[in-house]
Parts: structure tokens; sequence; C-alpha cells
């Protein structure tokens, strides 16, 4: 991405800029996890395409005194949305799992994003995950960022 447009600007609402942004690209945060009530609906033509009913999971504070409360998930599917908006894209980015999701039994889909970030399913292992609010579960790269470049804390793309 040019210094014109850098991936930062492309990304509204971060929680914590300073951590999030690094030189591989932008960590994103949990805002919310649903468990799919009732299944949504997807045919041929779009006519009958229907929602999942979905129902927020409720957070608990480990401590009485937490500013933040955490998501006790069992292993299954949910569905979570994240903090952080897209705004201004000029060409797709990819959206992939951070490792510390992947070696604690969770996981997302890797995906390229174009214009919004889309509520994704996540899956947990069988013996379950802790999820804190607003925790980073996600990284936003620029396509190719394989060779080379990196992303400094004013989200310009350069090559070293």
């Amino acid at each position: 991405m040019s210094a014109e447009h850098s991936l930062v600007e492309s990304v509204d609402n971060l929680v914590y800029e300073p951590t999030q942004v690094h030189e591989h690209g932008i960590d994103l945060t949990v805002s919310a996890v649903y468990e799919v009530a009732s299944p949504g609906r997807i045919d041929f033509g779009g006519d009958e395409l229907e929602d999942a009913d979905l129902e927020p999971m409720p957070t608990e504070p480990r401590n009485p005194d937490d500013e933040f409360g955490w998501w006790n998930l069992e292993g299954g599917q949910y569905v979570v949305q994240h903090n952080e908006f897209l705004t201004d894209l000029e060409e797709s980015l990819q959206l992939q799992p951070r490792n510390e999701l992947l070696a604690r039994g969770g996981s997302h889909p890797s995906m390229l994003v174009a214009s919004h970030l889309p509520l994704i399913p996540l899956s947990i292992a069988d013996g379950g995950l802790r999820i804190k609010e607003n925790a980073r579960i996600s990284t936003l790269v620029p396509i190719g960022a394989d060779d080379g470049g990196t992303v400094d804390a004013e989200g310009v793309d350069s090559i070293e």
C-alpha cells in the first residue's frame, strides 16, 4: 500500500494502536461472540436467503474488579465480530487467525476482505477456550506481505 493510503488509515476503531499495529500487519480484536440459535438459509437465487438467529454469548469477570469479562467457550462452532472495521480500501487484504489463537485450539478461516469485515465462524477444540473481551484474535495483512515488506507504526508498507 502506498504512503498516501496506508493500511492503518483503512482500519477504524482500533482498541490500542501501539499494540495492534506491527511490522506484519494489524491485529484485530474480538467485540462479540455469538452462538447460532437457529439456522439461516441459502438458496440458489437468493429469494429465500435468511440470516441465522445469533445469540450473544455472555462474558464473565475472572476477578470481581475486572474491567473486561471473559467468554468461556466450550468446544464447538461460534460466530465472532471484530471491534474494528474497514474504510476506503484501495485493494483487498488478507484476514488470518493469529498464531496465539491457533496454538490454543481456536481457529477461523483465512480470507480476502475487500470492503468490510464480515462476521466469521470461530472453531474451538473440544477442550474449550477462554477469550477475554478485546483479545487480539486475527491479523489483517496486505496481499503479498511475504515479499519482505513491513508495515511500520504509521502503517506504511516499506521494503527492507
